[in-house]
């Protein structure tokens, strides 16, 4: 019941108690002394001026993976042909790059939950440029999907521990809309990395994508470093028992004989709980998934973000070939469409959502003992899921033909903005709802919907070349849009159905752990 509260309790919007600020020498994380944005003790507190550039920087820093992933888009035929390879080889720089970008966040996030957001930032994008700047002087195509697979897994931190972020400076009320315009850095970075990366591929080569993302990252280190506090809240320390310390104090300072046999057995037991901690803890997020509720989540996001990558390897093979046969750059500008519609709907998606939150929590006459609306995360699946739902499957199958039949590149452009539209309101309901569900650990809920749907992504990106030239963009979509038209009504009709009733058992059992 506690857990509840905590999540859905809404506070307060008229008044905004002055934030106690944290003293330099006791900021937490890696370089925090050098912060121009001071730590607080408590985060909802910051101005929303203050909140808005977190938000502002978590964003930008959201679209470096995604970015690595689609700057290479438009150059894999030049890479192909750069480093002797086969077109499905060649996909697997961006197919694995998205698997790396499955896995990292389980460790990221759950050394988030206790290192903190900032060092995790700043190590993970020191790495990001690292590993860039090894991918652009590649000489094989096996060096550079290594080194892309590391550079993937490096920025893919921001995926999991960005959510966290805005869970913990933006209260439930405010949230959607504040995930939306996180949701922007993200998307943003499809829209543009395909337009970057064909204009740079198309002047100087396909390496000059990977020197791009070394400034990029590079950039983003120095403004991390300097603007970003900490926002994981602090954990009250306990109360020191004097009595115990003393006694472990006199035991300390008597001298001790242990034998080799006891100093190895304590060594090997240390290095096992490190071993643990640091390898198998990560792991135990993937435990959330039991949760009908999580794992139904879950699998719309994966369904959708699958479909999304086999749309993005279409685009570059069907569009660069008869009747076609746009330039490197033209195929960049391609990716534009659903990239715009990502961007409205995350624009007008976050405060609709919003709105519902607050109308059915109003219909249902929930309100705290201070008279404040309570939330619940299943009531962000009403009519804006099932328009969602509807809209960007069909968008898929319109998508495809018209493709197909090599119509004028403007029908199927229109389909994808539509497509953009449609899975960008499922990409925010769902990461949303997640960081609700379980508030106390909102990094490792996201970090679980990163890792399934970037699996999804990884395997359509691997399936979509052989199979387009196998049966054609038109059926591919055809059965791609069916898939997800089920599967995404399916799951908005469950939650409406279920969703109170699962959540409550969650709670019950979040609450023992």
């Amino acid at each position: 019941m506690t857990t509840t509260v905590q999540r859905t309790r809404s506070r307060s919007s008229s008044f905004s108690p002055e934030p106690v600020v944290v003293p330099r020498s006791k900021r937490r994380g890696l370089l925090a002394r050098f912060t121009l944005i001071p730590e607080v003790e408590e985060p909802y507190d910051y101005k929303r001026s203050t909140k808005w550039f977190i938000t502002f920087q978590v964003a930008i820093a959201a679209a470096a993976a995604p970015m690595g992933s689609a700057i290479l888009l438009p150059a894999l035929p030049q890479l192909a042909s750069d480093l002797h390879s086969t077109p499905t080889i060649t996909n697997l720089s961006v197919a694995l790059y998205m698997l790396s970008m499955s896995i990292f966040p389980l460790w990221w996030s759950s050394f988030s939950e206790t290192l903190g957001r900032r060092s995790i930032y700043l190590v993970s994008f020191a790495l990001f440029t690292l590993w860039n700047i090894i991918s652009g002087i590649s000489t094989s195509m096996g060096m550079l999907i290594v080194m892309r697979m590391l550079g993937g897994g490096a920025s893919a931190s921001v995926q999991a521990v960005g959510a966290g972020t805005i869970a913990d400076i933006w209260e439930v009320k405010e949230r959607g809309r504040a995930m939306g315009i996180f949701y922007l850095g993200p998307l943003l970075g499809p829209l543009l990395a395909p337009i970057i990366g064909g204009a740079l591929s198309q002047k100087w080569g396909w390496r000059s994508t990977q020197w791009f993302q070394v400034i990029y990252g590079g950039i983003l280190c120095v403004l991390l470093a300097f603007c970003l506090p900490e926002t994981l809240a602090r954990k009250t320390p306990p109360v020191p028992d004097i009595q115990a310390g003393d006694e472990k104090s006199d035991a300390r300072s008597q001298l001790t004989r242990i034998s080799t046999r006891q100093s190895v057995h304590l060594k090997t037991k240390k290095a096992a709980a490190i071993f643990k901690r640091c390898i198998i803890d990560p792991l135990s997020v993937l435990a959330f998934l039991r949760f009908p509720a999580v794992l139904i989540t879950v699998y719309l996001a994966s369904v959708t973000f699958g479909s999304l990558y086999i749309l993005n390897i279409s685009i570059q093979q069907t569009f660069s070939s008869a009747p076609y046969n746009f330039s490197v750059i033209i195929l960049g500008l391609l990716y534009i469409p659903n990239s715009l519609g990502y961007i409205f709907a995350s624009i007008i998606g976050g405060r609709w959502v919003d709105h519902i939150m607050h109308r059915e929590a109003r219909a249902a006459g929930r309100y705290d003992e201070h008279g404040k609306l309570i939330f619940r995360p299943e009531d962000r699946m009403r009519e804006n899921a099932w328009i969602a739902a509807v809209m960007f499957p069909l968008a898929l199958i319109w998508y495809g033909w018209s493709a197909e039949k090599g119509v004028h590149w403007i029908v199927p452009m229109i389909a994808n903005f539509f497509f953009g539209l449609g899975s960008m309101i499922i990409f925010g309901v769902a990461t949303t709802m997640l960081t609700e569900f379980m508030p106390k650990r909102s990094s490792s809920g996201v970090a679980v919907n990163n890792f399934v749907r970037n699996i999804f992504s990884c395997v359509g990106g691997i399936i979509a070349q052989p199979i387009i030239s196998a049966i054609g963009d038109g059926w591919l979509f055809t059965i791609v849009g069916i898939i997800c038209l089920i599967s995404a009504t399916s799951v908005v009709w469950a939650m409406r159905r279920f969703g109170p009733k699962w959540r409550l058992v969650m709670d019950e059992k979040l609450s023992k752990l």
